[in-house]
């Protein structure tokens, strides 16, 4: 049996925060601002991932009401969600994703953002796209007031 799953996230950009994607510290002159890490795309994976297994969503698991997700490291909420899917019976089939980001260029930190989702789900980096693109200057992402992220998950049980 095969199911699938679509996420989304957005979180606001402001100074004084690492800028973190896909699971790397990507540099830049701003970060994501979140009661953890604000990692947008992971987060969106998170979301896509637990839809996919009708397990509702990131906020109903990690609520950010709880102390015990300040500052919380969102690979280690993806280990938890993959754990999860795992108690339906469930194993990561692929993840689709898309970074929307006016600035830093994303393209460059792909390949590690592959590598790091990939040993963090237990699966083959080539089991893991990740694109990359602008809204042309328009919205918020094009003002650089945020960075939004979707995800689209493939989950599989024998």
């Amino acid at each position: 049996m095969i199911r699938v799953g679509m996420g989304y996230d957005v979180h606001q950009l402001v100074s004084n925060r690492d800028l973190w994607l896909g699971g790397i510290k990507v540099p830049h002159t701003f970060g994501l601002l979140g009661h953890s890490d604000a990692d947008v795309l992971i987060h969106a994976i998170c979301d896509a991932l637990l839809g996919a297994a009708n397990m509702r969503d990131i906020g109903y698991h990690f609520p950010d009401t709880s102390a015990d997700f300040k500052d919380a490291d969102s690979k280690i909420l993806l280990a938890k969600v993959v754990e999860l899917i795992g108690t339906k019976g469930y194993r990561v089939g692929n993840i689709d994703a898309t970074i929307c980001a006016e600035r830093p260029k994303i393209n460059p930190h792909i390949p590690a953002m592959q590598q790091c989702l990939a040993q963090v789900m237990g699966i083959d980096a080539d089991l893991v796209s990740i694109k990359a693109t602008t809204t042309e200057m328009l919205g918020f992402t094009g003002r650089e007031e945020g960075i939004s992220a979707y995800a689209v998950a493939l989950i599989e049980k024998d």
